[in-house]
């Protein structure tokens, strides 16, 4: 009898392992096989923007998520959702690092919530032109600040260098130095780097969604906004604001980053193609963007805008004060000799 149980216990425990033999083999087919380059799963991921659906840079979204599709043959596919259709980027950057499969478009005044030193990107006058922040991007301390991002806040840069233009004040009064913004109330993202710098420009920051801002000038609740041409332009805000002055206050530098818990889901493959193909399409588009700069000032002028060209070395002179208020003086000391400024 003892000799019958024992096997029937032994033909029990061999079935238990065959069927766990099976499990893991399904299992690997998402997972370690993949790492390897021989998943056929398909991974899809949301990318979400402010951002109008006419505005170029959601252009290079599209582009990016064609891209991936084709040279992942199929496996990897971005789709894109503008105008803020998945919420606001904070919620949606909360969900990245909770390991949702979305990606969100950001700035390093954002970022500079998580890594503090991250926000001088976003400071008056830190960077020139394209040119300045493609060097930025590629600098140790930038990769520096990613490795935190990683490391900390488990938050991946595929890529930093998208660039939106540089942003000018939008008023109904025409600005030529920082006196002329006294008392104005200014519609400014509302993270601290880019308040203070407003303020120390002259104006008075009023932090609100960028969607809110024609309907509050319009009703006088603010005096007028300070943005770059890619979302002056298809916004409309040249019915509500009789000037644009070109102060070039800030070259709006973007990047694109996920979580790392969702990233580190994908096959090692696929997660090189997505770097890659990132920082490729961003760069592509970004050169793009900057040729289009003189094409939408000649649109919003049809429009009726009076351009104003300012006095920028007395805006450069009041920006100091911000640097010093925020405690960012000697970083970008430091950030513009390391990349040859």
């Amino acid at each position: 009898m003892k000799k019958l149980l024992g096997l029937i216990l032994i033909v029990l425990v061999a079935g238990l392992f065959i069927a766990g033999c099976g499990n893991n083999e399904s299992s690997d087919n998402g997972g370690s096989e993949g790492s390897e380059g021989t998943d056929d799963k398909v991974y899809t991921f949301k990318m979400s923007t402010q951002q109008a659906e006419t505005a170029p840079i959601v252009e290079g979204f599209y582009e990016l998520a064609d891209r991936l599709a084709e040279k992942s043959d199929g496996r990897l596919i971005m789709e894109v959702y503008p105008s803020a259709q998945l919420g606001s980027d904070d919620d949606v950057i909360e969900q990245a690092e909770q390991g949702v499969n979305v990606a969100v478009l950001t700035d390093g005044s954002r970022m500079g919530l998580y890594v503090e030193d991250m926000g001088v990107i976003g400071a008056t006058y830190f960077a020139d032109d394209y040119e300045d922040v493609l060097k930025i991007t590629e600098s140790d301390t930038f990769k520096g600040w990613e490795q935190e991002l990683s490391e900390d806040f488990g938050i991946r840069v595929l890529s930093f260098n998208w660039y939106d233009g540089p942003r000018h004040f939008l008023t109904n009064e025409p600005i030529e130095k920082p006196e002329d913004l006294k008392g104005l109330r200014i519609r400014t993202p509302g993270s601290p780097v880019w308040t203070e710098s407003v303020k120390a420009l002259g104006a008075t920051p009023v932090a609100m969604p960028w969607g809110e801002v024609y309907t509050a000038i319009q009703q006088g609740a603010v005096d007028g906004a300070e943005a770059q041409h890619t979302s002056t332009y298809p916004s409309r805000i040249y019915e509500v604001v009789k000037y644009l002055n070109k102060t070039s206050h800030f070259q709006l530098i973007n990047g694109i980053i996920v979580g790392e818990k969702w990233f580190n889901t994908l096959p090692e493959d696929l997660q090189t193609l997505l770097l890659e193909e990132t920082r490729a399409v961003a760069e592509d588009n970004a050169r793009h963007i900057a040729s289009l700069q003189a094409e939408y000032e000649e649109k919003l002028a049809a429009e009726g805008m009076e351009i104003v060209e300012v006095d920028v070395e007395a805006f450069k002179a009041a920006a100091e004060e911000a640097y010093e208020k925020l405690g960012l003086t000697e970083l970008r000391e430091q950030i513009q000799a390391e990349i040859g400024k």
